[in-house]
């Protein structure tokens, strides 16, 4: 382990990406097989490979008091080490003391991360990790913790340690990049490539691939700019899904590729019926159904038309994200939850059909299997514990309503997105609007000729989408950053006036300039109320502009609502902080939001 931490420091010592690379690929190709599978996944930042669903369940502040029994600090001695290093691995890695008889190999790491994650109980946890941490050098603990919290901070991305793979066992970048895609493991990818078998990585049903990522744009006209043949989609306030069916067998996972499928039970048995084996990509939405649910048609118009409109309809209409919020991390839903906050699965584009691999096919003709695959006759399914589903022919597919009583559930719906072609940019402007009528984010604009890249961001994905509002708020608490903004306090915490009083309506960390955030901290430091180590409440006399997606009722602020997606558009200087907005426009630009239904 002592190998790979120095091989760390040495790549967060360089900012140059080949650098990096080459002293990743000489580790590895110095090490045997099985220790570089394991070292590539940590050098991936991750304590298990990608596809797993084992998670190591320890707490921050359970690692923070570890280290400060191990090391004897006292809190405000680790607090000022956390202010210098800004991460817990760092101070660690500073204030452990050096003992005879310390070191581990990574083997031993992993081995002891598996007990840890298969124990229960917080205290048999800790003592595990306490054992762990004793029994590692300081640079060794530096690096264990590291990967612990899943924040390595050294400049390495998974993408230059496939650059690494590939140029230490002589492989071609595309030969590793397709099998870590495909199995999700890039240890497991490191032993292909070891033994030149990179050609043998197959995909397996039930480990989630990366998904395709959408790039920004400004205006319609940028939007238009890219490619000539288009696809545009309503960019729905969800959350990203993936879903693998085979055999009367559903799994959903989400963008960070957690099984999800708990929390939502209705789903597959709306999915498990498909004709034939699918991976789907889609969105999942908290929805409100039309009075009839009957058979609807492929949206699919040549250019937007009122037709076209009233068929995208026809499906209903998505609720906002706080809605669909109640339903998230549950690992049961009630009935009554089922009932009052029912979701759809709306479906955009397929990545695996019919035994076949199809993210290399252009999305024209991707979006041709998918409407095939969901207009298909749904085969029987007996789900134990569910009802299934069987002969369903339209787009929306519903499951019987079940008697509880006065609770009835709501249907769990499949649908296909609607999709509309060859925009202008008015008739883009157009739809646009209409999209944000209907309660979503914005537009998705894709390129017809476009293969799926799982984990990419490019400009094949466009996505448009505008702040609903901005807001004038005062500072009231302020943070050491991480990264590069180590030292200096970049998260702000920041309220809007209730009456005579102050209430915390959000945190923002992104929209300054470095040189604008390194002289407000010398403010904040001279403007402190009271330091509580790595935050520090303020007084609030600082008015910031903030930007925000939209705003949902939340019980995690005193003002009672929380800000989607919040950044800094700008300093106001120009503003005493008496001048910042109130709860009343905040309470307005709620209720301007499409309704709760």
């Amino acid at each position: 382990m002592e190998r790979l931490a120095t091989c760390c420091e040495a790549i967060a010592a360089t900012t140059k990406k080949l650098l990096k690379t080459g002293i990743v690929a000489d580790y590895l190709k110095s090490r045997p097989t099985d220790e570089a599978a394991v070292s590539a996944t940590f050098l991936s930042g991750r304590a298990f490979p990608a596809w797993e669903e084992t998670t190591l369940q320890v707490g921050g502040r359970s690692l923070w008091q570890i280290v400060a029994s191990l090391s004897g600090r006292d809190e405000a001695e680790m607090a000022a080490a956390y202010r210098q290093h800004g991460d817990l691995g760092a101070v660690a890695g500073e204030v452990l003391p050096t003992r005879s008889g310390q070191g581990l190999d990574v083997l031993e790491v992993e081995l002891l991360f598996r007990q840890t994650a298969a124990t229960r109980g917080p205290a048999a946890k800790a003592a595990l990790v306490r054992d762990l941490i004793s029994r590692a050098t300081p640079l060794e603990a530096k690096y264990i913790i590291k990967i612990m919290t899943g924040d390595l901070r050294i400049g390495l991305k998974e993408s230059l340690v496939e650059e690494a793979i590939a140029r230490a066992y002589g492989a071609t970048l595309p030969q590793v990049q397709r099998a870590n895609m495909l199995l999700g493991d890039i240890g497991e990818t490191v032993r292909l490539a070891a033994a030149e078998h990179l050609d043998a990585a197959e995909m397996r049903l039930f480990h989630p691939l990366g998904f395709m990522l959408a790039s920004p744009i400004e205006s319609a006209e940028e939007g238009l700019s890219y490619f000539a043949d288009a696809a545009v989609e309503d960019k729905y306030d969800g959350i990203r899904a993936q879903a693998h069916i085979a055999n009367g067998e559903v799994k959903i996972f989400s963008r960070t590729r957690d099984d999800i499928t708990d929390s939502f039970p209705e789903l597959p048995d709306a999915l498990a019926g498909l004709p034939q084996e699918a991976i789907l990509d889609g969105e999942i939405v908290a929805w409100e159904y039309p009075e009839s649910l009957s058979d609807t048609q492929q949206v699919v118009d040549d250019k937007i038309s009122r037709a076209s409109e009233q068929k995208a309809m026809q499906l209903g209409r998505a609720r906002p994200f706080s809605v669909l919020q109640q339903r998230l991390g549950r690992k049961k839903v009630s009935e009554k939850m089922l009932s009052e906050v029912p979701v759809a699965f709306l479906v955009f584009d397929v990545l695996y059909a019919g035994g076949e691999l199809v993210i290399e096919r252009p999305l024209a003709e991707r979006a041709r299997i998918l409407d095939t695959l969901l207009r298909a006759e749904r085969k029987p399914v007996h789900r134990r514990g569910h009802r299934g589903t069987q002969g369903k022919t339209s787009l929306q597919e519903s499951f019987a309503f079940e008697d509880r009583g006065e609770q009835q559930r709501a249907p769990a719906s499949i649908i296909r997105a609607p999709v509309f072609r060859n925009m202008s940019a008015d008739e883009l402007e157009e739809l646009f609007a209409a999209a944000q009528e209907r309660g979503n984010e914005g537009l998705m604009i894709k390129d017809l000729s476009s293969a799926y890249t799982p984990g990419k961001r490019g400009k094949s994905w466009l996505k448009m989408k505008r702040e609903l509002a901005t807001l004038d708020v005062v500072v009231t608490a302020v943070e050491y950053g991480h990264g590069k903004r180590v030292g200096v306090l970049s998260d702000y915490t920041f309220a809007v006036w209730d009456s005579d009083r102050l209430v915390n309506i959000g945190k923002a960390y992104s929209g300054l300039t470095d040189a604008e955030i390194a002289a407000m901290t010398q403010w904040f430091l001279d403007h402190t109320i009271e330091d509580q180590g790595f935050r520090r409440v303020v007084e609030p006399r600082i008015v910031l502009e903030v930007a925000f997606n939209n705003m949902m009722e939340s019980d995690r602020h005193e003002s009672g609502y929380a800000l989607r997606f919040p950044r800094i558009v700008r300093l106001r200087p120009d503003k005493s902080f008496e001048e910042a907005d109130t709860i009343e426009t905040a309470r307005q630009i709620f209720e301007s939001q499409a309704p709760v239904r």
